[in-house]
């Protein structure tokens, strides 16, 4: 464990149980909030060994999805207002979603107003192409985000 952890006795939820879909009711291959949600659940908080979803960052309800217009939109609610963490969430997302979903998705990814103290600014980063391809490029922020994103696989195996 990391010292000086902003959060260091964080709320810890149950997961919620899979939802099973029969084979015919999902048959059109459209994207729903659902299928996004499955996606990035499982992904592990930068400072806990917990996912997302055990510390309600995100839920099903934070996700939308557009597939006419081809635009998924999650919201996250960082587990306290001056997370340190939040844009390091947020790329966890994008990254995840990236590799999930067709590239004709338009994503944006922002904090729950009034959630984060700095939310403009994370807001602006996580939603800036530029930004985020800059910050993927640290070898250290990548391998943290590929350390959020692959932990819980291992832990699934």
């Amino acid at each position: 464990m990391t010292l000086g952890l902003i959060n260091a006795n964080p709320v810890v939820h149950a997961k919620k149980e899979r939802v099973a879909r029969a084979e015919d009711s999902h048959a059109d291959d459209a994207v729903d909030a659902l299928d996004v949600f499955d996606s990035v659940r499982d992904i592990r908080d930068p400072e806990h060994p917990y996912s997302l979803e055990q510390l309600s960052v995100l839920s099903e309800e934070s996700i939308a999805v557009d597939e006419k217009l081809g635009r998924i939109q999650i919201t996250f609610t960082p587990t306290v207002q001056y997370c340190s963490m939040a844009t390091v969430i947020g790329l966890c997302l994008r990254v995840k979603l990236m590799q999930c979903f067709p590239p004709h998705f338009k994503v944006d990814i922002n904090v729950t107003p009034g959630s984060h103290v700095d939310e403009e600014a994370v807001n602006k980063q996580l939603n800036d192409k530029e930004r985020v391809a800059a910050a993927l490029e640290n070898p250290n922020l990548r391998q943290l985000v590929d350390e959020c994103l692959y932990s819980s696989e291992l832990y699934s195996l």
